[in-house]
């Protein structure tokens, strides 16, 4: 498959918290966009926020387990939960997985199957401060900016080919909430715009759209 489609697009939503993503996201598609509707929200987390948005937007939701590796050393879980999903996203026809807050890493067999297809967010602009803590991580570092990138998710952690970044600066006086919450307002704007450029096919995995790097 490959975008743009002759037809409205149907985005997953994976979340494990308070969904402030899912948010964006579907207040810039609604139930009648013409470009994407969000069809499913998938979590880990049976109390995750994310999943009372779902529900008041009457969105159908899918909870299974996903430990994380220390508990699931042989990984039967994991891939019981990538097995389950996958039939979800099968049974409801999707054809985006949007990553907004998972905290878990899938199998390399789940990311072939969804690539070019699956998007991720994170609060740093990549390649730096990748993994956990990126904005304890930036202030560290002393860097004087930060933000946000949304990227196709490959075989690595946050190391797929970038979408399109956000950034903002980043001030003596911060500590990481205050720069957490900064990122989070660009993180609210970046990911919906994401979605439509590889929607429209003007960002392809894993062609980069030459204006990506743009702020």
């Amino acid at each position: 498959m490959s975008f743009p489609l002759n037809r409205t697009a149907r985005i997953a939503v994976f979340a494990s918290g308070r969904g402030s993503n899912l948010d964006a996201i579907l207040n810039a598609y609604p139930h009648d966009n013409a470009l994407a509707n969000v069809v499913l929200i998938v979590s880990n987390n049976p109390d995750a926020g994310a999943l009372e948005k779902a529900r008041a937007h009457n969105i159908d939701t899918f909870v299974h387990p996903f430990p994380g590796r220390k508990k699931d050393p042989g990984g039967e879980k994991r891939q019981a939960f990538e097995q389950q999903v996958q039939q979800q996203l099968e049974l409801f026809g999707v054809d985006l997985v949007c990553l907004a807050g998972f905290m878990r890493i899938f199998s390399a067999a789940f990311n072939a199957r969804w690539q070019g297809r699956m998007l991720n967010i994170h609060p740093s602009l990549l390649p730096l401060f990748k993994g956990l803590h990126p904005q304890r991580q930036a202030l560290a570092a002393g860097v004087s900016e930060s933000g946000c990138t949304v990227h196709f998710v490959d075989a690595g952690v946050d190391t797929g080919p970038v979408v399109l970044q956000r950034s903002v600066p980043v001030f003596a006086e911060d500590d990481e909430a205050a720069l957490s919450a900064r990122i989070l307002l660009k993180e609210h704007e970046a990911y919906p715009e994401a979605i439509r450029l590889v929607l429209e096919g003007q960002v392809r995995y894993p062609s980069l759209f030459e204006n990506a790097g743009e702020q």
